[in-house]
């Protein structure tokens, strides 16, 4: 192609000119519920002043060989299911976690360990995860947890950060479709919350009353972070979008895009207001205590009625179709992000105590509703009063200041907004480096884009989502990277190196193989000394160490159609000399971490000499460890 088909020689005044064209095009563009239609951007649109930004950057996001990067990042898979984990500023992929999904390098799904810690969702083979976020103590991360929701199956899982592995899920009952979710911020994460987001009703047995949308409700879900079992439910009037908590341990809030209670898209879409709805934990806890509670379904989990007119909770009228809310990191505000209107709503929280003392109407509790642009999506905050939302349809992040906002709010002439920066494109969630706790250090601002279009080298129909990461350290917002993802990286939060305390091997009493050692103390076998088959009828138990690079057990015979369980554990005590479990044709394999012990369990249905062997590099002679099953006919 020419320099000219390629856009190569246009000077600042061309993409200058092509910027305000795109700029008139998204402003025209109709939002009738449903989306839009984005049109394609040129390569060359904003290269030279993408590469004057990163030129002029405050912070630089090179992070060379043999260096560290200064935050992780753990970022939803989307409908992959699974979480990831990046180094911040590099935007390199660190890990991925297999959460919902089938992962075949690791074995999740496949071990014995992960379908224990699935349980009854162990036969589902999919997911869609949606909002990654960390325990806290006071507000601050404290490395402990990262919790995960399944939309697709009304799951929520949580993920050990010593070990970066999903240790615990919980199918949440009464629900469709777990979305928002957060955690209890304050004075620790006693409870994890989030919303079922789908409108069905209480009594779902499918015999009656299907179409009575009277008896329709969602539920706001509060988990014990700590046991992952359900605590308590709360119904209300409306649907269930984005959630958060304040900072003092009292308000959850969560916004609600269909008060109408619609089954269809013009339905949803009627009134001109919707609304953000606040619980208070102290109510909710009260009449829990006080059994003011019923069940549904068959199952034992309280569900309180929050219902407008109730204790437990208030409603305050927002903007039609508010998405995102989001909490000010000095603990003030609760932000409402307007979607279908250009505006996001501030909630102030120290107002709730009026509030729920019936002292103040609900509205009395905004104190401004800044108008931004098209299609406002999610609040971000850095540690000098700004706030920085998404704009979906223009394509852009918008800088602004909350009390300059909340000045123009009463009447005094100012600007609040102080910058916009264009995203490629359709940013959805963005996040600032520890902007959802009291640290947050105004660095990093992450902007996740659901389209990448020409960003790119081209991979066919589907293209890659583009993450971007924009240096918020300085006066204007500077884009330093674009990172290609796959499906689909939803949302993500970020926490600084000193927080985490990865281990390094696997502690030999972990909890996470307990069920296994348990099994083998029964069988009478000891894993770290033994190499043992133990045959129960037609159920085989193999019992085999490993050590680099040969297994503790060179071969063992079973019968065809039996039931075989290989239990292996890795008696390596170097970082990094991690092992595995292959049986070829069987469709079995399995990840053995240093010191862990990890179980798998198939039919041998193959008769004759079926080879096993380490797939995991682990030794120059990683190509000779491994060994045979013998199947008798």
């Amino acid at each position: 192609m020419s320099k000219e088909e390629l856009g190569l020689d246009k000077n600042a005044n061309d993409v200058a000119l092509e910027s305000e064209e795109r700029r008139k095009f998204f402003s025209k563009s109709a939002l009738i519920g449903a989306g839009v239609v984005a049109a394609p951007m040129t390569a060359a649109m904003f290269a030279s002043t993408a590469q004057a930004q990163v030129k002029s950057a405050a912070n630089s996001p090179v992070v060379h060989p043999g260096e560290l990067d200064e935050y992780y990042g753990f970022w939803s898979g989307g409908h992959s299911g699974e979480v990831r984990i990046m180094g911040i500023p590099s935007m390199r992929e660190l890990m991925r976690i297999p959460v919902f999904n089938i992962d075949s390098a690791t074995g999740w799904g496949l071990t014995n360990e992960s379908k224990h810690i699935k349980g009854e969702s162990a036969h589902i083979l999919a997911g869609d995860s949606h909002h990654p976020h960390m325990s806290m103590t006071d507000g601050s991360y404290n490395g402990k947890y990262v919790f995960i929701n399944d939309k697709a199956n009304s799951r929520v899982a949580r993920i050990r950060c010593d070990i970066m592995k999903c240790d615990k899920m919980l199918t949440v009952p009464n629900v469709q479709a777990v979305h928002g979710l957060r955690v209890q911020k304050a004075p620790y994460t006693k409870y994890v919350v989030c919303n079922g987001e789908f409108e069905i009703p209480m009594n779902n047995d499918g015999k009656d009353g299907m179409e009575d949308v009277s008896t329709y409700r969602s539920l706001y879900n509060v988990i014990n972070a700590e046991t992952m079992e359900m605590a308590f439910q709360v119904m209300v009037d409306g649907n269930l979008d984005n959630t958060d908590a304040d900072y003092d341990g009292k308000y959850f809030a969560s916004t609600c895009y269909n008060s109408e209670m619609g089954m269809n898209l013009g339905e949803m879409i009627t009134s001109e207001r919707d609304h953000v709805v606040i619980f208070s934990l102290a109510a909710c806890e009260a009449a829990l205590k006080a059994g003011k509670f019923k069940t549904y379904n068959g199952n034992d989990v309280p569900v309180l009625d929050g219902r407008k007119g109730s204790e437990l909770t208030r409603y305050i009228p927002v903007p039609k179709s508010p998405h995102g809310l989001n909490t000010s990191p000095n603990g003030e505000y609760f932000v409402a992000n307007g979607k279908l209107s250009p505006t996001v709503s501030i909630i102030s929280i120290k107002k709730l105590d009026d509030l729920f003392a019936n002292k103040i109407k609900p509205r009395d509790t905004i104190v401004a509703e800044p108008e931004l642009g098209l299609g406002p999506l999610h609040t971000a905050f850095d540690n000098k009063g700004n706030a920085y939302t998404t704009l979906f349809l223009d394509s852009q992040i918008a800088k602004w200041n909350v009390q300059d906002a909340i000045d123009a709010h009463n009447g005094k002439k100012v600007n609040y907004i102080r910058q916009k920066l264009d995203v490629h494109y359709q940013p959805g969630h963005n996040h600032t480096s520890q902007g959802e706790t009291r640290d947050a250090d105004g660095k990093w601002l992450i902007a996740l884009c659901k389209f990448s279009k020409d960003r790119f080298l081209p991979v066919g129909p589907l293209k890659p989502e583009n993450d971007q990461l924009i240096d918020i350290s300085g006066d204007e917002m500077k884009l330093v990277h674009d990172g290609p993802a796959f499906a689909e990286p939803h949302d993500c939060m970020m926490v600084h190196r000193s927080k985490m305390k990865p281990l390094k091997i696997w502690p030999r009493n972990d909890p996470f193989f307990a069920p296994t050692h348990a099994q083998a103390k029964k069988d009478g076998v000891d894993v770290y000394t033994q190499n043992k088959v133990i045959r129960d009828g037609k159920k085989v138990r193999v019992y085999m160490t490993s050590i680099a690079p040969t297994y503790g057990m060179n071969e063992f015979k079973v019968k065809l159609g039996d039931e075989v369980t290989v239990i292996v554990t890795n008696l390596d005590q170097v970082e990094d000399v991690t092992h595995g479990f292959c049986m070829t044709n069987h469709g079995v394999q399995m990840e053995v971490g240093p010191q862990a012990t990890s179980s798998i369990t198939f039919i041998a249905n193959k008769p004759g000499v079926q080879w096993y062997y380490c797939n995991w590099f682990c030794h120059a002679l990683h190509m000779e460890m491994r060994g045979r099953m013998l199947v008798e006919a």
